[in-house]
């Protein structure tokens, strides 16, 4: 049997986090991409820049993320925060197919017009004409890839983007909450502008598309916010584009010769601040979990299991720091936009209290050497999915021993001074009072 081909739709982060991760465990990839349809930029955080450097996307950073001051306008209080960095998703795309195709990886250009799928083979029809087979199939095309029968949504959000072009200035961006919904706004250094306001779909009654620069005009009009960083450039319609922003869990997110990344798995809700992110969360273990459906067929149903639980738990704790920020929101938590968000997805805390005495030693699947694997994991309220290792070092058995009676310090008397002194920290983290 030849070497399997595998296909991956979608060069945006996670596609392209993907298709690295499968280079460096010496597979040989193609990746089918299409460009933006319309200009944008994300607010992204240093966690984020961290992330995508560890993914191999260092250099497309390099290009494209730029420091800005930070403004958040909500609940009637006014704060100036810590910078984020704004991503010019035009410079960004190009630079990560840049940094795809260094890594060895076959970039397809092009716009996927079908799917067909078997417990086999796939084959992918492009808009060209052009068809592709392929032994494994990556789903990376973000709220374009098809959604599962048993999905979860969350409440129906639509984002409409505005842009235009202003005077050149110091990068800056803003949030602020309004009545009926919240607007996230930026302006890059050459002086391009972006104002984008996320609505409920179901309560708020929109104009027709036609009139909707003028509508979205209108509101920045009554912004101080907007006037005082963009002027009155701002209070004339302008480009608009209008999308979904709605939380979603695709539902199942993993086949035997497929697998779901990034928002084809789960799209959360944009105020989570976390998009970007949370595809990379997805991307990062799934070459571990390709190489395990490929080459080890007695761990299907493990690598399986392993990849959906962990969609799961990541979509469910965005989506309650999502909820937490809406409830931040007091003046107006009775319109129907805010008494939505501020309930859904559960009333579950996003942290639990620490408390040595809840956590379990039980057996999990992990990443090891490239493969998913079971190990001993620690299990409590705040890690349903266990952790396995701090630093490297494994603390099931030392929890065990805890728990079986052992003293701390016999437990810890032949490890180096400066490995103690981080197990007892995180011992300590975790509720351990001994």
């Amino acid at each position: 049997m030849g070497e399997p081909r595998i296909l991956i739709l979608g060069a945006g982060p996670a596609g392209g986090a993907t298709a690295i991760g499968l280079r460096r465990l010496g597979y040989d990839v193609e990746v089918v991409s299409d460009w933006r349809r319309f200009d944008a930029v994300e607010g992204v955080s240093q966690r984020v820049l961290e992330g995508l450097r560890h993914a191999g996307l260092g250099s497309a950073l390099a290009q494209a993320a730029v420091p800005a001051r930070r403004r958040v306008y909500w609940n009637g209080t006014r704060q100036q925060l810590n910078q984020e960095f704004l991503l010019d998703r035009r410079l960004f795309d190009s630079a990560l197919r840049d940094d795809v195709r260094r890594a060895g990886v076959q970039v397809i250009e092009g716009r996927v017009r079908e799917v067909h799928s078997s417990a086999h083979a796939h084959r992918v029809v492009l808009d060209n004409g052009r068809v592709l087979s392929a032994d494994f199939l990556v789903e990376a095309r973000g709220r374009q890839a098809p959604l599962g029968s048993n999905r979860l949504r969350g409440p129906e959000c639509v984002s409409l983007l505005n842009l235009w072009q202003g005077e050149p200035g110091e990068p800056v961006s803003a949030v602020e909450s309004l009545d009926d919904g919240w607007a996230w706004m930026a302006r890059m250094a050459d002086g391009r502008c972006y104002w984008q306001v996320t609505l409920d779909s179901g309560s708020t009654r929109l104009p027709s598309r036609a009139q909707l620069p003028g509508y979205c005009a209108d509101r920045r009009r009554q912004s101080a916010l907007v006037a005082e960083l963009f002027g009155a450039a701002a209070w004339q319609p302008s480009e608009l584009h209008a999308r979904s922003s709605t939380a979603i869990l695709a539902g199942d997110c993993v086949g035997s010769n497929w697998v779901k990344v990034g928002d084809a798995a789960m799209a959360v809700d944009p105020l989570s601040g976390n998009g970007i992110f949370q595809s990379l969360s997805s991307a990062l273990q799934a070459p571990a979990v390709v190489n395990t459906l490929l080459r080890h067929p007695e761990r299907v149903d493990l690598a399986r299991r392993f990849h959906q639980t962990r969609i799961e738990q990541l979509f469910l704790r965005f989506a309650r720091i999502g909820r937490d920020f809406y409830a931040q929101e007091q003046r107006v938590a009775g319109h129907p936009f805010w008494a939505q968000r501020r309930s859904w997805p559960d009333e579950l805390p996003i942290h639990v209290q620490a408390d040595f005495s809840q956590l379990r030693v039980a057996c999990r699947p992990v990443i090891r050497e490239g493969v998913i694997d079971e190990a001993e994991v620690v299990v409590g309220p705040d890690q349903p999915l266990g952790i396995w290792h701090v630093q490297g070092v494994e603390v099931a058995p030392l929890v065990h021993g805890l728990q079986a009676g052992q003293r701390l310090e016999t437990l810890l008397a032949n490890r180096p001074a400066g490995e103690q002194a981080m197990l007892r920290a995180w011992l300590t983290a975790q509720g351990h009072r001994g």
